[in-house]
């Protein structure tokens, strides 16, 4: 007798890699070319040209350091595991008082997700404007919980409008990687959720886009 199974809801985090999308100043955008048609050549490809933290990217410690690793150097069960939103809208600075109140959670946890609902500006002007950034308690506080990684919904861990990025020389320094640019973080409700974000395996990737998707149980 065949059994029915549950099926778990997957949610997409990712946000679609276009020309026109938002990039970090300095940036070029993406290039996006039809090298092949169907009608042509019988077959279609695309040619892609764009920087390898375009988009809904990890960033590896190699982003910020020479002598740390790079994506493809860690294993894929790096880019997997149990993860909780941290809801932080509202808020300008995220605090180590404020990452205390989900301490039980984050102590479950592989990847911790920060929810701003900064997403919202994508494709605006706005997307660049003051979104809740990490303080440094906060920051180190998290390189000692035993994860793997944080994501956020925003187009960086540090404000745009500073020189040194010492919020990702701190995460990054600890061997974490990051996710940036995710999506649809407000649709999740569960408290606990499997997050899969995995890297294109560049050689020596100091970055790349990704799928991000969270698996609901």
């Amino acid at each position: 007798m065949n059994t029915p199974h549950s099926r778990a809801k997957v949610v997409d985090l990712t946000h679609t890699i276009t020309e026109d999308m938002p990039v970090y100043p300095g940036t070029e955008a993406p290039i996006i070319e039809q090298g092949t048609t169907v009608a042509k050549e019988g077959f279609a490809e695309k040619k892609l040209t764009f920087f390898s933290h375009v988009g809904t990217h990890m960033d590896a410690p190699a982003h910020i350091f020479e002598d740390k690793k790079t994506l493809d150097a860690l294993p894929a069960s790096t880019f997997t595991g149990p993860a909780c939103i941290v809801d932080v809208s509202g808020l300008t600075v995220i605090t180590l008082d404020e990452l205390k109140r989900h301490e039980e959670r984050i102590s479950q946890c592989d990847f911790v997700i920060f929810s701003s609902g900064h997403e919202k500006n994508w494709g605006t002007a706005k997307y660049f404007s003051p979104f809740p950034t990490l303080d440094k308690e906060a920051a180190t506080w998290l390189t000692t919980q035993n994860l793997k990684g944080l994501g956020i919904d925003t187009i960086s861990f540090d404000p745009m409008d500073i020189t040194r990025l010492l919020i990702h020389e701190i995460l990054l320094g600890s061997g974490l990687v990051l996710i940036e640019n995710l999506k649809n973080l407000n649709t999740i409700t569960a408290p606990i959720f499997t997050f899969v974000a995995l890297p294109l395996k560049i050689l020596e990737s100091d970055g790349s886009p990704i799928r991000a998707i969270a698996v609901l149980p």
